[in-house]
């Protein structure tokens, strides 16, 4: 059993780790528990046989620790023999220590190691996806690939059509999707009017874009597409930017994103949803440090503005924001354009 981490980017930079049990333990049935938000991208991993919803009707309590006595009884019964506790919180730990699962793996983090039986020291500056990897290697598991994949069936690519038709495409035009939201905090947010700029400069160049997020980046996703400069420039058209957000689940957004040809992203869940997709990434970094978290692979470029006060990783910036201001429409649109 593999507890997964909370957060989709972190849970997509998870699954060169879990790949690498896979290849160590062929005949091993593998399961992943997860939050709600996060099980579907499970769906989407061969090396994963089973997939198991956590805390379904509290989903905070996986967040905050709040229901890790519960977490414990819906695990008691399956009989695992062993956890791969990938989050380093207590909770995890308590819980496959209430579930009685006999092998309890992780690493020796929020003096949890007394609950682990075998507990590994972590490492220190390394990249989310090789600090992932790093443990399972400690436990004896070569590594393999660096690069998150996930496997879109058939139906979920043709479900991605049908939202893509829906929304006004063409079927013909080349598209590329824009994720202006982040979960993290408003400075990791490339600023909406310059999105729509870029798509713009894009549609200049024929190519038809099309906003993608959760619930959540809606509100942002519309501030895109309603820019003033994006409705005159499209007026009449027919060639406006088509607004996904909150309309699909993740297998229908893996669908869209087989169809487009490049995805333009703040660091963001959807930044590597998008390249273990297949998508080739343009990543806008602020406070955050592309060095722990950018997308991983050949295929994707990543664009920052070098100012003393960054990486910060802070939520919200408490200065003028200069680290975003300072990345313009024009670099971002040469990046995209070399992964078109």
């Amino acid at each position: 059993m593999v507890l997964a981490p909370n957060w989709l980017g972190d849970a997509v930079m998870a699954l060169p780790a879990i790949a690498d049990l896979r290849r160590a333990l062929p005949q091993a049935s593998i399961a992943v528990g997860a939050r709600p938000a996060i099980a579907p991208l499970f769906r989407l991993v061969p090396a994963v046989n089973e997939t198991i919803v956590l805390d379904s009707g509290r989903p905070e309590g996986l967040r905050y620790g709040l229901g890790w006595r519960s977490l414990g009884v819906e695990l008691a019964d399956r009989q695992f023999e062993a956890a791969l506790l990938l989050p380093n919180s207590m909770h995890a730990a308590l819980a496959a220590n209430r579930a009685a699962i006999p092998e309890r793996w992780g690493y020796a983090t929020d003096w949890r190691g007394r609950l682990l039986t075998r507990a590994i020291e972590p490492p220190a500056g390394l990249h989310q996806v090789d600090y992932y990897q790093h443990l399972v290697h400690a436990l004896g598991f070569p590594d393999g690939s660096v690069e998150p994949r996930v496997t879109v069936p058939d139906a979920a690519r043709e479900a991605g059509r049908r939202a893509l038709t829906e929304a006004g495409w063409d079927g013909r035009s080349p598209l590329v999707a824009l994720a202006p939201g982040a979960a993290y905090g408003g400075a990791k947010k490339w600023s909406p009017g310059s999105f729509a700029e870029l798509a713009v400069a894009l549609a200049a160049d024929g190519v038809r874009c099309v906003t993608i997020g959760a619930a959540a980046d809606a509100a942002t996703c519309a501030e895109v597409t309603s820019a003033a400069e994006v409705a005159r420039a499209f007026q009449a058209s027919g060639r406006g930017i088509m607004n996904l957000a909150g309309r699909t689940d993740l297998s229908t957004l893996a669908g869209v994103l087989t169809h487009c040809r490049a995805l333009v992203t703040n660091d963001s869940g959807a930044m590597h949803f998008g390249a273990a997709a297949g998508v080739a990434v343009t990543a806008v970094f602020g406070p955050t440090n592309e060095h722990a978290t950018r997308p991983m692979g050949d295929a994707h470029v990543v664009v920052s503005h070098s100012v003393w006060c960054r990486p910060c990783m802070l939520r919200e910036c408490p200065l003028d924001h200069r680290c975003m201001r300072g990345v313009g429409v024009a670099r971002v649109l040469d990046a995209a354009r070399r992964t078109l």
